[in-house]
């Protein structure tokens, strides 16, 4: 199928659908504005399309070969960095755009600007315009930035909201509306119309290495209701939503990147628990859910099918008993949780089956499409299943407004990603979820006046780690007296036995001791807990000094180091969580953040303590 009927049939119908679809199409750019435009609301599953947009959804299906339909369901994985067209990793993805006619692509790090100017160079080269992906659950400053280590030199980038943990500890319902309208805004200013959030599993597991902050707690009432505000939001800000990982990611002690975790939970368990905040995004409006790749034997009979490749799962509970009308994705295909024990053409095959609509970054996408086109022709699936499949990408498509308005304006993105708006509501977050929970003696804030010792701990890939914090209280005053400055030691995971001893002595000439922990989670990493011999040595320090740690990630780490007598939790990694533990620890501002999750025998969710701020108790 050549492009020039699709193409054809495109122009025919724009001029009627752009009058009738002004609740999709992105506003056009007016560069003489002094204020920025927003997106437009998109459309939820339930919403009807106008007669425009059917047009279009039924016109462009009917152009489309049995491959085409197939490539429809594919979303391809693309870095967001600069690339000349003939380097090889962009010239695949061209192939693939301009030969597979794939459906959509999953971006991944680069600048603002490089990111929309790559996507718009592929949506001009597509056939039928792209659909594109993100992962942005704290924003699309998770991606969109770069760091010039060397000069430690910020080169640009969007908002870093904290992430959704945080938004619950800071105690505003109405923040998981405002993050996911502001998420939605600058990622659609760069070409992006689906975010990959919220994250509604109900972390109940401590132990949990894969999911931990991205949650909004342990309550499957309280995660459902500030996931389908987040749901709301993202929608008002003009993207789809995706509500993941289902059935229920939470309660896994696996990283379903490098294993298959298995879930023991039976029905019951699942409707009080798993899936109410499921229930409450898809009656909310996400467009899409995105299956796990876990192991759920109550549903699927066994304990070594994925969730994405059952149809008890993926079609029975998720489409027949929820009664989800949106898209049905899957997780990355390239992950171990679903990589073992199948290969690319048998993963593609068995997630078609089970009812998915897109397979997200299957290892080789040819691949993918030529073992699905060929189950069809042998009668392994259904042709109908395909044509289903298809359509519901397309409307995804229509309800988004990408199929009006494929490439965006470049004079618009400086006007909504990183604007003061946005970095304001970010900062004011952080500041509000700071969590203390333990003060001994009162160590927060800060009253001494004698010496202090920060040490850093933190993996030699967390570049940034104290730079804000530390230059704070280097620079400091407490009770009106200007400090010597703060002595700060950074000590890394494989930190020795004599290393630890000699940061001993500094301790012993310290009156406090503040220890900053960099643990947060990382994909594939498991990078949840610090080095035990570490952890020790941090516990027999607090028994012989006044010590407090700041849990910068992971709120579990009390665990490790019980006898610590104060203890802050931030639940993330980023300038303004480092500027609002300062002002915390120096009494410049309230510390209310309540923690929204529990670690029996250490704290409960709902605590925290309040400390008053401007030097006060």
């Amino acid at each position: 199928m050549t492009a020039r009927p699709i193409r054809t049939i495109f122009a025919l119908t724009i001029a009627a659908a752009t009058a009738a679809c002004n609740r999709v199409a992105p506003p056009t750019p007016s560069i003489q504005s002094d204020q920025p435009r927003r997106s437009p609301k998109a459309l939820a599953p339930t919403e009807q399309l106008s007669s425009a947009q059917r047009r279009w959804v039924d016109s462009t299906l009917t152009t489309l070969s049995l491959h085409d339909r197939i490539g429809q369901l594919v979303m391809i994985w693309m870095l967001g960095d600069y690339s000349n067209n003939r380097d090889s990793s962009f010239a695949e993805v061209i192939r693939w755009v301009e030969h597979d006619h794939v459906g959509g692509v999953s971006m991944s790090l680069g600048t603002p600007i490089e990111v929309a100017t790559k996507l718009n160079d592929l949506q001009r080269r597509a056939t039928v315009p792209l659909m594109v992906s993100a992962d942005l659950e704290p924003g699309l400053g998770r991606l969109e930035g770069g760091l010039f280590a060397h000069y430690m030199l910020d080169a640009g980038s969007a908002t870093v909201f904290p992430p959704a943990m945080a938004i619950a500890a800071a105690g505003r319902d109405s923040d998981a509306f405002d993050v996911g309208r502001a998420i939605a805004e600058e990622g659609r200013a760069v070409g992006i119309h689906i975010n990959f959030a919220p994250v509604v599993d109900v972390n109940n597991n401590p132990s949990n290495p894969v999911i931990n902050t991205r949650s909004f707690g342990e309550d499957p009432q309280r995660v459902a209701r500030l996931s389908a505000l987040f749901v709301r939001g993202t929608m008002a800000g003009g993207e789809m939503a995706t509500a993941k990982h289902f059935p229920g990611h939470g309660d896994t002690d696996v990283d379903s990147h490098v294993g298959l975790p298995i879930v023991s939970a039976n029905m019951s368990r699942l409707d009080s628990v798993e899936l109410i905040p499921f229930k409450a995004v898809i009656a909310a409006g996400a467009s899409l859910v995105m299956t796990a790749h876990i192991a759920l034997p109550a549903v699927a009979g066994d304990s070594s099918t994925p969730a994405t490749l059952s149809p008890r799962i993926v079609t029975g509970l998720l489409r027949d008993t929820l009664r989800f009308r949106g898209v049905a994705i899957t997780d990355a295909m390239t992950m171990e949780g679903i990589g073992k024990g199948y290969t690319t053409a048998e993963s593609s095959v068995l997630a078609v089956k089970a009812g998915a609509d897109i397979l997200l970054k299957p290892s080789d996408p040819t691949v993918a499409i030529d073992a699905i086109v060929a189950a069809v022709e042998r009668g392994d699936i259904r042709r109908s299943r395909i044509d289903s499949a298809a359509r519901h990408v397309l409307e995804l498509k229509a309800r988004s407004g990408v199929a009006l308005a494929p490439v965006v304006s470049l004079d618009r993105l400086r006007d909504v990603v990183g604007s003061p708006e946005h970095r304001a509501l970010a900062a004011d977050i952080a500041r509000r979820a700071v969590t203390l929970l333990r003060n001994r003696d009162n160590a927060v804030p800060i009253a001494d006046i004698g010496r202090k010792l920060i040490i850093r701990y933190a993996p030699e890939t967390e570049i940034k780690a104290g730079r804000t914090l530390e230059a704070t209280l280097r620079d400091s005053r407490i009770g009106g007296v200007r400090q010597s400055g703060a002595q700060v030691v950074h000590i890394l995971p494989t930190a020795t036995t004599d290393v630890l001893d000699s940061l001993d002595r500094l301790a012993d000439g310290a009156s406090t001791v503040v220890v900053t922990a960099y643990v947060r989670r990382v994909e594939g990493e498991g990078r949840v807990a610090v080095p035990q011999h570490i952890a020790s040595w941090i516990d027999r320090l607090a028994q012989r000094h006044k010590v407090i740690v700041v849990s910068f990630g992971n709120p579990y780490l009390i665990k490790q180091f019980p006898n610590v007598g104060t203890y802050l939790v931030t639940y993330g990694v980023s300038d303004d969580l480092e500027r609002a533990v300062a002002s915390a620890l120096l009494g410049r501002a309230p510390i209310t953040g309540k923690v929204p999750v529990s670690l029996p025998g250490f704290f409960s969710a709902g605590d925290g303590l309040r400390v008053g701020g401007a030097n006060g108790r």
